[in-house]
């Protein structure tokens, strides 16, 4: 995945995820508006054919980039629970 800082100030992000799908995108978006200090989490893509683009703007002092981050890890988190998870019935 190759990402392209577009926008940034202390309450704004964006940027394109270069040759990603929208799954990742949208996911990482509905996750960030989990945290309470995320005003928007937007994905953006003005053409199907285009990449996709990541809008984040946050509240109360929080680094967008930040956000992102802990976004994407708790989503990382997720996907190893899930992981083990089909593990434990492939086994079973």
């Amino acid at each position: 995945m190759k990402l392209k800082l577009l926008d940034l100030t202390d309450e704004r992000a964006r940027i394109l995820f270069e040759g990603e799908g929208n799954t990742y995108i949208d996911a990482l978006a509905a996750e960030l508006l989990r945290d309470p200090q995320v005003d928007v989490a937007q994905r953006k893509q003005a053409f199907r054919f285009t990449d996709p683009e990541l809008l984040v703007t946050t509240v109360g002092g929080r680094p967008p980039l930040l956000a992102i981050t802990d976004a994407a890890k708790r989503l990382s988190g997720y996907a190893g629970e899930l992981l083990q998870q089909m593990e434990t019935l492939d086994t079973a």
